[in-house]
């Protein structure tokens, strides 16, 4: 199908922008840092109509390729960045909406991430003073008992993302992320009254020392142990409050 100008439209054309960014990149005839060219020249260089090339630019947009500004300066125009957790994240919330992904399954590749990052890390030591230090940080916030519940649960998330990323992986960081954001409604929505979170909080503060006790004494086995357990404390404590297709049992860890 093509428009009155003669440029290729439809449900597919921007595949061709999508397809040559890809391969500037792997050539190196792009890097992280630099602009797009603009909607005009897109949709001259690749015979496609300039709508097809803003449908393009908003999907590199999703998956977290891009930026876009309007305007002059050094923020206009599409930039490329790279932010793979964003892109990640925004399908798995769909697919968890949609219930094809059933938080149980969500829960069980933490699981297997989180436990295999912490053991990673104190393979990998010395682990950095300051990662260790943020993440005490971290739990000295949580352990305010005046704290709201949404605040609690960003700490905890940044608490965990950061223990992944003591392993030094970068794509298991990313689906860390990914992960902690596609179930951040289901998390959020687990107890809904104070009388029910206050003993499932001082539950999760405890954990959380033990955790990272065991990460700055170098047990690994233990750092993943204590995850595994934490992580499943939580999801069964609370599953009775989601549906069925989100409380599947855990399937037990190899």
């Amino acid at each position: 199908m093509s428009n009155e100008t003669g440029r290729a439209t439809g449900p597919r054309a921007y595949e061709a922008v999508l397809a040559s960014v890809e391969a500037d990149l792997r050539a190196g005839r792009l890097s992280i840092g630099d602009r797009l060219p603009g909607e005009r020249a897109l949709s001259e260089q690749h015979g496609i109509s300039r709508a097809s090339v803003r449908d393009a630019i908003r999907i590199l947009e999703v998956m977290g390729l891009v930026r876009t500004g309007v305007g002059s300066g050094p923020s206009s125009g599409t930039v490329l960045i790279s932010n793979p957790s964003a892109g990640l994240s925004s399908t798995l919330r769909l697919h968890v909406a949609s219930q094809h992904l059933p938080v149980a399954d969500i829960v069980q590749a933490r699981i297997l991430l989180e436990t295999w990052a912490a053991a990673a890390a104190v393979d990998a030591r010395p682990i950095d003073d300051g990662s260790l230090a943020r993440a005490a940080e971290l739990l000295a916030l949580m352990d305010d008992p005046g704290l709201e519940r949404e605040e609690f649960h960003s700490l905890d998330s940044q608490f965990h993302v950061l223990l992944s990323t003591m392993a030094g992986n970068a794509v298991v960081s990313a689906m860390m992320d990914s992960l902690r954001l596609s179930i951040m409604d289901y998390v959020r929505n687990s107890v809904t009254t104070d009388e029910q979170w206050e003993p499932v909080a001082d539950t999760l503060r405890a954990q959380h020392h033990h955790i990272l006790d065991a990460v700055t004494a170098g047990d690994g086995p233990l750092a993943a142990r204590l995850l595994r357990e934490h992580i499943e404390w939580f999801f069964t404590e609370t599953s009775h409050v989601h549906s069925p297709a989100a409380t599947a049992e855990v399937p037990p860890q190899a």
